[in-house]
């Protein structure tokens, strides 16, 4: 049977009050007596009461992590399940439950309801402290509405404006170093397969990658650039669009629409690296696996997440703090086959 509340403030040697007060939050604890406590309420599994808590203190302790894409995408992109482990894990750790908040195509096709929904069932009834948001367009109406609404929230991506907190890589950075890396191999014709152009993570891929190009003195070719949408089936459909341009390199702004790309040019006849060399950006687990393994360049999913859950946290734990948190994690570039040269990390 799990402990009661008295039997907790019984082996703390304190009140029942004073455990309460303790779980709920309140300041006029002495701070060695709160330690005392929660370390009671670890060892003896006691779980507080959710409503009552939440009544208390006008807080749920629950964040919700938001990512506007199709179910499906959710699910077959190896990416968010990592993203996910980095936020669950620290959730864990401050004991705050995360809720994850999904919806259909249709939804994610009609903004308009998409916002209703998210606003009048979750978040208007302030069923959440804050959110994490991933992988969201630049003019998704999510982002003037919890500014609005003063809800307390973390993106996982870059976004310019002056009230927003987000968590990302350098993407310009990380793009430029994979180009980089091709045309110290000898390869002059580079195509670019992008990111989504209404994301800040394709537009910043795509600036590397011209940027790179601009640094050695070669013109950017728009017919060497098709867009994607970070999905295999969207990297098969833009190696199909540059094939009648011959590259003899491709940078693929995401180790899936690499993966697609390299299935598109398989089906042409043509070998990796030896008719077109293939870089690209991520570095999920799959892009170890598939044959001939990626080069890519390696972003710290799983920190993102768990970084963008601290932050968020310490944004609820602390709401006097007036400052915006712009962080922005190292990448790096992994060297395997799929540009022609040997396995290693720059």
């Amino acid at each position: 049977m799990p402990p009661t509340l008295e039997e907790v403030a019984k082996l703390a040697g304190v009140s029942r009050s004073t455990v309460s007060r303790v779980i709920n939050e309140h300041p006029n604890v002495r701070p060695e007596v709160r330690q005392r406590v929660w370390e009671v309420i670890r060892q003896t599994g006691y779980q507080p009461h959710a409503a009552a808590r939440s009544l208390a203190t006008r807080r749920t302790w629950v964040i919700g992590l938001i990512i506007p894409q199709a179910v499906t995408t959710l699910f077959t992109d190896p990416y968010f399940p990592i993203l996910l482990r980095g936020i669950a894990d620290v959730c864990n750790a401050h004991n705050y439950h995360l809720m994850l908040s999904l919806f259909s195509q249709r939804r994610v096709q009609n903004s308009r309801a998409y916002q209703d929904l998210l606003y009048q069932q979750v978040l208007r009834g302030r069923h959440l402290d804050g959110v994490v948001v991933s992988s969201a367009p630049l003019d998704d109406p999510i982002f003037p509405c919890l500014l609005e609404d003063n809800v307390p929230f973390v993106i996982v991506g870059r976004y310019l404006h002056e009230r927003i907190n987000y968590v990302d890589v350098d993407n310009v950075v990380g793009a430029r170093m994979a180009v980089e890396h091709l045309l110290r191999l000898g390869h002059e014709r580079i195509a670019t397969i992008t990111g989504p152009l209404n994301m800040c993570a394709g537009q910043d891929r795509l600036e590397g990658y011209r940027q790179a190009l601009a640094a050695r003195g070669i013109p950017v070719d728009e017919n060497l650039i098709a867009e994607g949408d970070f999905s295999e089936q969207g990297g098969r459909a833009a190696m199909q669009r540059l094939l009648p341009h011959r590259p003899t390199a491709v940078f693929a702004a995401s180790d899936m629409m690499a993966v697609g790309a390299l299935k598109t040019l398989r089906d042409a006849g043509l070998r990796v690296p030896d008719d077109i060399a293939l870089v690209s950006f991520d570095d999920i687990p799959l892009a170890s696996m598939v044959d001939p393994p990626l080069t890519t360049v390696r972003q710290p999913i799983e920190q993102l997440g768990s970084t963008a859950a601290e932050l968020l946290i310490s944004l609820l734990e602390n709401p006097q703090e007036e400052t915006v948190h712009r962080i922005v994690l190292p990448t790096e570039l992994v060297i395997r086959a799929s540009c022609g040269v040997r396995a290693r990390s720059l």
